[in-house]
């Protein structure tokens, strides 16, 4: 019996098991552009800058798992709205800790990739 547990845990173990590069390659490629579109738009249109804000993002994925990354930039968008509504993402400390986190991975970034 304990045979047999072993080896269904060694079969069943690779196919749940994510490697480092498939954890790491969690952003989808529409998320890369867009941030490569945005970082290039404000850093110049060059070659050297693509691959500077192409390195960027790939700390910041390294980084933040994108579900992290999804909700900093969605609180970001979100206190760029107007409205009584939207002030809990301006002043809540929960909102702050989510974009803390991805400031300190973008800072990260710049002094590696910049």
């Amino acid at each position: 019996m304990i045979r047999l547990l072993i080896a269904l845990t060694l079969i069943a173990g690779p196919a749940f098991a994510q490697t480092v590069e498939q954890r790491l390659n969690d952003y989808p490629t529409e998320a890369r552009a867009d941030y490569v579109f945005g970082c290039m738009a404000s850093n110049g249109q060059g070659r050297d800058v693509l691959r500077k804000c192409s390195c960027s993002i790939d700390t910041i994925a390294s980084i933040l798992p994108y579900e992290q990354y999804l909700e900093a930039e969605t609180v970001l968008s979100l206190r760029l709205t107007g409205g009584e509504r939207m002030s809990i993402f301006r002043s809540a400390a929960f909102a702050a800790n989510i974009v803390a986190d991805l400031r300190r991975a973008q800072a990260e970034a710049e002094i590696i990739c910049f």
